[in-house]
């Protein structure tokens, strides 16, 4: 044994040289650790073995402790985890978590930790350790927290059926390759699902029909938010106002649009659309026919959505448990208004109550020959083209809905029941058919007097003229002005 220590002392004295003739040995630590304790049992002393090696005397020490105790093995480096940690989970809630996650994979730790406080656990963990619980078990991948984007403005309404989310959604097929289009509505306070139909092809007619079903189960919500689709608004195309508009007119709902290519002003039924995909569809072969998939969306929206899924941003509640609809008696009150074309379709409208015989009979006016009535959408440039014609409103009025009047001889254009302008008719009698049959309808008389010929003289000559009901004087544009100017 003395004989091997003074041959390691030579070694490590060798190693640690620099003189001429020294060679450099790569050693591993357990080799370097095993030659220093062989230097100190050989006889030298542990002052100058430390002071060889670059180590403290205490280190020194400590390695002849774990020598003569474990040998060879008690040299190599140990764990500094601490063999207790008053803070860690106990091992039971680590079971329950890993449990449920392997159970349900598309959880979350807010949801995980949600579900053991549901089943009594206590205390329940938080989301935080639930989190650096799956990452401990391999369940989730540890990524950087990413921070949100300061520019995202977050907004809620304060009340439920104070505003609606609509929107459309694919990527959900059939066995014979057919797509099938879903129109998707949710309540902007309580997230609610309101409307969730399947259709082969989103048209008007079909979104219409959606949202007046949807108006007769839950009532009439005073705002709706949509995109700029065709189905939901004329705004891009040749202007006017399309079937869903009529619907929000003829019920007093505020019909409200996006800006183009701003998919986050509707982000509460966008994020609909993912937990819709992620719950539902994921899950899902391709369905045998739209009433299979009509039947699992109502299911889906019925027992989980609606009234058992919590949502992070109600607190962990539930839709259901903020949602209220509009009260039987004042859905009674104020009965919805459909067209005739989607009454049928989506089922019977409310019958109005009958009048007692004592009550006046309201006399609707007759209607006149040959006028229409139709709406417009002002463009962003304020001219407004009907029938070859252009009628120049200024960009100030960009957006609003204009009311035309219309026969063969005069044009009345108004806006929330305030006349506007009147101008001459150069519409024909093919004109005007051609304008009832696109969204137009018979009209009844004028709400605003025909100008007089002393005021078209006037006009004309540039001398002053009366004042009209809406307060300007310009009562009958002229010839020169209407049609040289555009309207």
């Amino acid at each position: 044994m003395a004989v091997i220590g003074l041959l390691a002392v030579c070694r490590l004295r060798a190693t640690c040289s620099w003189g001429p003739g020294s060679v450099l040995v790569e050693l591993s630590v357990v080799e370097q650790r095993y030659r220093a304790v062989l230097a100190v049992l050989a006889g030298e002393s542990v002052t100058n073995v430390a002071a060889q090696v670059g180590v403290s005397r205490q280190t020194v020490h400590t390695w002849l402790s774990r020598y003569r105790n474990d040998g060879l093995g008690g040299l190599i480096d140990r764990s500094h985890r601490p063999e207790f940690c008053p803070h860690q989970s106990p091992a039971e809630v680590d079971v329950a978590v890993c449990e449920l996650r392997r159970e349900h994979p598309r959880w979350g730790p807010r949801r995980l930790a949600h579900e053991l406080g549901r089943v009594g656990m206590v205390p329940v963990p938080s989301a935080s350790t639930v989190y650096r619980i799956l990452v401990r078990h391999g369940l989730v991948d540890a990524r950087k927290r990413g921070r949100q984007r300061e520019d995202y403005k977050r907004w809620e309404r304060d009340a439920p059926m104070a505003l609606w989310q609509m929107d459309i959604v694919g990527g959900v097929f059939l066995v014979d390759g057919r797509e099938v289009k879903v129109v998707t509505g949710v309540d902007d306070h309580s997230r609610f699902c309101v409307i969730a139909a399947a259709c082969l092809r989103a048209t008007g007619r079909a979104v219409c029909m959606a949202f007046a079903q949807a108006l007769q189960r839950y009532g009439v919500p005073e705002e709706v938010l949509t995109d700029n689709g065709k189905q939901f608004t004329a705004r891009f195309g040749r202007g006017g106002e399309v079937l869903f508009d009529r619907i929000c007119r003829d019920n007093g709902i505020v019909h409200r649009l996006t800006q183009p290519a701003s998919p986050t002003t509707t982000g509460k039924v966008e994020r609909f659309h993912q937990t819709l995909r992620r719950d539902l569809l994921a899950d899902h072969e391709h369905f045998a026919d739209l009433e299979a998939v009509q039947t699992a969306l109502d299911e889906w929206v019925t027992r989980d959505y609606n009234t058992c899924r919590p949502h992070r941003s109600l607190d962990m509640a539930s839709p259901a448990d903020r949602f209220v609809p509009v009260p039987a008696a004042e859905r009674d009150a104020l009965p919805l208004r459909l067209p005739a074309a989607l009454t049928t379709a989506a089922g019977p409208a409310p019958l109005p109550e009958e009048k007692p015989e004592s009550e006046p009979v309201v006399r609707v006016p007759p209607l006149v020959p040959g006028a229409v009535e139709f709406e417009r959408v002002v463009p962003a440039s304020g001219n407004l083209a009907v029938a070859g014609k252009q009628f120049w409103l200024g960009p100030a009025r960009a957006g609003i809905t204009v009311t035309f009047w219309a026969d063969h001889d005069v044009i009345h254009l108004s806006a929330g029941g305030t006349r506007i302008k009147t101008v001459r008719s150069h519409l024909s009698t093919a004109d005007l058919a051609r304008l009832a049959a696109t969204g137009g309808r018979p009209a009844g008389p004028p709400r605003f007097p025909r100008p007089t010929p002393s005021a078209r003289r006037s006009r004309l000559t540039g001398s002053c003229q009366p004042a009209g009901p809406s307060g300007s004087p310009d009562e009958w544009s002229s010839p020169r002005r209407s049609w040289a100017a555009g309207g």
